[in-house]
């Protein structure tokens, strides 16, 4: 186990020094002059020329890469585009946070909701309960977000005065109730049908049936054979999910003026800032990178029976 975790740790700055490269040269080659958006409408071609020197940009691509790169790995992404005299670190740093608690507990209401209740509908199938909840999960998960924001916000904010309607205020103000909700209950809906599937799979097995056959109770049946084996394809998902709370929602951040990274990055792409866009994608690289390396793990963690070379 050890040793293949170290060798997928190896690859991970080949991974990234690859995404590093191709982001890089998109960012310097796409449409958009780096110094013509820095000086906006103050645009001086002498100007440009004098301060694309003192930056580095007349270097050849390669080393320009290669400085990037070494700074990248301390830490430090550069001066945004848009922002003059403000590192890329310093914007993203705190929008990353705001965006990483409102994913994580709109995330936790998924869980903590979806996967008990995808868990149970998959023993009660043949009765009522199951089409049921399964209809009313596909109804939530169809609704989009423009019209989950205002129902929310007319129920709980100008009906009821239960929380402010727009704004942040933090991982325990009123204020995140309506954005985790809305984030949320598209996953809960997602949950269940994925837990569901999962579970009906092993209840099908013919180890389920021995045990079944050899007079074990129900709970030992669903905790010891059934739940930890439906959970490996659920594993991949809460993997990836948690990698995503880095991203942020670009309209839930937007519709109720949250500062976080989902909307900064929509941003960032119409103002063509590419330090910025850059240092987004490698944070989000690595993330997604470490995810599948922590689902690899939680498998052999679930299941003795697999193992890793």
């Amino acid at each position: 186990m050890w040793q293949y975790i170290l060798s997928r740790l190896m690859w991970i700055p080949f991974l990234l020094i690859s995404v590093a490269f191709i982001t890089f040269i998109l960012g310097r080659f796409g449409p958009g002059d780096p110094i013509e958006i820095m000086m906006g409408t103050k645009y001086d071609p002498i100007v440009a020329e004098r301060v694309r020197s003192e930056m580095g940009l007349d270097r050849p691509i390669i080393s320009q890469f290669g400085s990037y790169l070494k700074n990248a790995s301390q830490g430090d992404f550069g001066e945004s585009l848009r922002y003059r005299g403000r590192s890329v670190s310093g914007l993203i740093g705190p929008k990353l946070i705001v965006s990483a608690k409102l994913s994580f507990v709109s995330l936790l209401i998924s869980i903590l909701i979806g996967l008990p209740l995808g868990f149970l509908i998959a023993h009660k199938q043949g009765t009522w309960i199951d089409p049921f909840i399964v209809t009313i999960s596909v109804t939530f998960m169809s609704i989009p977000i423009m019209i989950t924001i205002p129902a929310l916000l007319w129920i709980g904010c100008l009906k009821t005065d239960l929380v402010p309607c727009s704004g942040w205020g933090g991982l325990f103000d009123r204020r995140i109730i309506i954005p985790a909700l809305t984030m949320g209950i598209p996953g809960i809906a997602f949950m269940i049908r994925i837990m569901r599937a999962s579970t009906l799979d092993v209840l099908g097995e013919d180890y389920i049936r021995t045990a079944k056959a050899k007079g074990l109770n129900f709970f030992t049946i669903s905790n010891r054979h059934v739940l930890r084996n439906s959970m490996i394809p659920i594993v991949t998902i809460l993997s990836f999910s948690l990698a995503g709370i880095l991203g942020g929602a670009f309209i839930t951040e937007t519709i109720l003026g949250i500062p976080g990274v989902g909307r900064f990055s929509v941003e960032s792409i119409f103002n063509r800032d590419y330090p910025v866009i850059m240092a987004i994608t490698l944070i989000g690289a690595v993330a997604f990178i470490l995810a599948n390396l922590v689902a690899d793990i939680s498998y052999s963690i679930i299941d003795p029976r697999i193992r890793y070379r």
